[in-house]
């Protein structure tokens, strides 16, 4: 802790202290125990003489929709003065309405700054928490705050994208920018957190956050975030905290350490990431008063977007490669499946309600492989070449010869994915709730029963274990395969993380690399596991829709490929993909 230089009472501390080149943040930060409960506000938060003040407009919004059913709530709309409609201006939402605004003088603030050109031409979007309005007299309204704010998922976010955000603009005829860079949302306790996962959930539509005192504890899921920020691949968002020592401890955790546990979590992954921690309580009075810098600090380098860096800590640094993001591969399909690749390095995928299969050459060709292939899902390549695929329209397994013929291998064999060895295979049952082992002569015989929705299936690089996906759980089952084919030792094994009020996983497809480790696509992104089955990374979905398979492909297998929607992406990576139909490779002894 610095001492505070002494000050002359006639000249107020924070005068000094600026005029020797600190920032108010820098002061606070130094501000000795028993000073800093008073945080005093700066000239940036007081109406200054020549500054042009911005108007307020109050509103009630009525919810139409279906997200927040039924809720009443107010609002107000800050409009500069220098906003005159000619082109979009940014965006700044805050939470908890008209009230936080006028503690934290947000629009005082934003009348000096945007004057001074600190910070763009920004309306001001002041909303309150939904309210279902009482039945009757006697009884009480339902009370949204926590319900929108403390949940973790996308659903507030939607809501302010698709209802709330167009009835604004539209109910005042306001030209607002749908560049993530000119917007940003804040708040403050519930509100905070409300702010964090909204531009966390869709970084295409927050970029910049203000969050003091926030609620990252055990309300709705909140305290998850530290370990959800330090897996996943950092978002291109940036963060400002603020919190204090003597923040609530109270049932669902402590915010002093939960805030501290976000900073760690945020600098870990290689975040813009800065803080303003003092000794204060639950309040508004430090959040007030680092306001104006936060402000000046979350909008720097306008209209540049915010950017985040992987940190070499990160697990997917081991991974990804540096400025290698995902790249579209193919488009204009209704719906992609069954990635698989063959010796080359070529990779196959399916479209299934257009009963295709298409192959991506080297070069990045996509051509059509097989028509009227009847809705194949599950596709593998075996050492001779051909293509096994599960023909879910017809209940058969059939193959492809290297020009295009289909073979029927199995009848009667309702199945949704598969993996081939050199001597046999397996593939998933998912209706049945089965997994079924196929030997070299084609004899099936059951291998495993009651997995709830036993979809993807792999076999680990050494080929003796089994990994059976169930897209209805939280698990990646593993099994240890005998020298007969039959499967023994079934586990549970590999922990998959879910989102907010999701009961399922949605695990789907699977691929492993040289590492021994296991990708799973899965609802909540492609989740990365290691050996011992511990989510070690999770990478964000290239495009908002089902995330279904994963293969690598390319002719060095480190180019990862994965069917998402009506598209497929690839990136290149570090890693290196294996492929079950050749001769096992042994991983290295993982971390324990």
């Amino acid at each position: 802790m610095f001492p505070v230089p002494c000050i002359a009472p006639a000249r107020p501390w924070w005068r000094a202290v600026l005029a020797s080149g600190f920032s108010l943040l820098t002061a606070i930060a130094i501000l000795p125990v028993g000073a800093a409960n008073d945080y005093p506000l700066t000239p940036d938060s007081l109406p200054q003489p020549g500054v042009p003040q911005g108007s307020v407009i109050d509103g009630t919004h009525l919810s139409s929709g279906t997200i927040f059913p039924g809720t009443s709530r107010s609002y107000s709309v800050y409009i500069p003065k220098q906003y005159d409609g000619s082109q979009p201006a940014c965006l700044m939402v805050f939470q908890d309405g008209k009230g936080r605004a006028n503690e934290w003088k947000v629009t005082t603030v934003f009348d000096n700054l945007i004057h001074r050109g600190e910070m763009p031409v920004t309306l001001g979007v002041f909303v309150s928490p939904g309210v279902v309005p009482a039945a009757h007299t006697n009884a009480q309204p339902r009370f949204n705050r926590s319900f929108e704010y403390d949940s973790m998922g996308d659903r507030y976010v939607r809501f302010l994208q698709e209802e709330f955000l167009p009835f604004v603009a539209q109910q005042h005829q306001l030209r607002i920018t749908s560049n993530p860079s000119g917007r940003a949302i804040a708040g403050a306790s519930s509100g905070g957190i409300a702010a964090f996962t909204a531009a966390w959930e869709r970084p295409d539509a927050f970029s910049r956050v203000f969050c003091t005192i926030g609620t990252f504890v055990g309300l709705r899921g909140g305290n998850d975030y530290p370990t959800l920020v330090r897996k996943t691949e950092p978002k291109p968002i940036r963060v400002f905290l603020q919190d204090g020592s003597n923040d609530l401890n109270i049932y669902g955790g402590n915010w002093w350490v939960a805030n501290q546990d976000m900073l760690n979590a945020l600098e870990f992954s290689g975040y813009e990431v800065r803080h303003a921690w003092g000794d204060g309580g639950h309040d508004g009075k430090q959040g007030a008063a680092v306001f104006p810098d936060a402000m000046r600090w979350l909008w720097k380098d306008h209209p540049q977007p915010p950017a985040s860096h992987l940190s070499d800590a990160h697990p997917l640094a081991k991974i990804l490669l540096r400025d290698e993001g995902w790249k579209l591969v193919s488009e204009g399909h209704q719906f992609t499946e069954g990635p698989a690749v063959n010796a080359q390095g070529e990779v196959f995928f399916t479209d299934l309600p257009n009963h295709r299969i298409h192959r991506v050459a080297l070069d990045g060709r996509v051509s059509v492989f097989a028509e009227n292939s009847r809705n194949v899902n599950g596709l593998m390549f075996d050492d001779e070449g051909y293509l096994y695929a599960c023909q879910h329209g017809s209940r058969r397994i059939v193959r492809y010869t290297p020009d295009g013929r289909e073979e029927v291998v199995l009848e009667d064999a309702p199945s949704n994915d598969l993996v081939v060895r050199q001597e046999d295979g397996y593939y998933t049952d998912p209706e049945n709730h089965r997994v079924w082992h196929v030997n070299a002569g084609g004899r099936r015989t059951l291998a495993d029963e009651g997995i709830a929705f036993p979809n993807g299936v792999v076999t680990s690089p050494d080929q003796t274990q089994l990994y059976v996906s169930d897209s209805r759980g939280w698990f990646v089952y593993s099994f240890q395969i005998q020298p007969d084919g039959s499967l023994s030792h079934r586990q549970p094994f590999f922990h998959l993380h879910v989102p907010d009020a999701a009961t399922e996983s949605g695990a789907d497809g699977m691929t492993v690399d040289t590492e021994g480790r296991l990708y799973v696509t899965t609802a909540l992104g492609l989740q990365i596991c290691d050996q011992p089955g511990r989510v070690n990374a999770i990478l964000p979905k290239p495009h908002r829709a089902w995330l279904s398979n994963v293969v690598f492909g390319g002719p060095q297998l480190d180019e990862l490929y994965v069917t998402c929607g009506d598209k497929v992406f690839k990136r290149r990576t570090q890693a290196k993909g294996v492929l079950s139909w050749k001769a096992p490779i042994k991983p290295p002894t993982p971390r324990l």
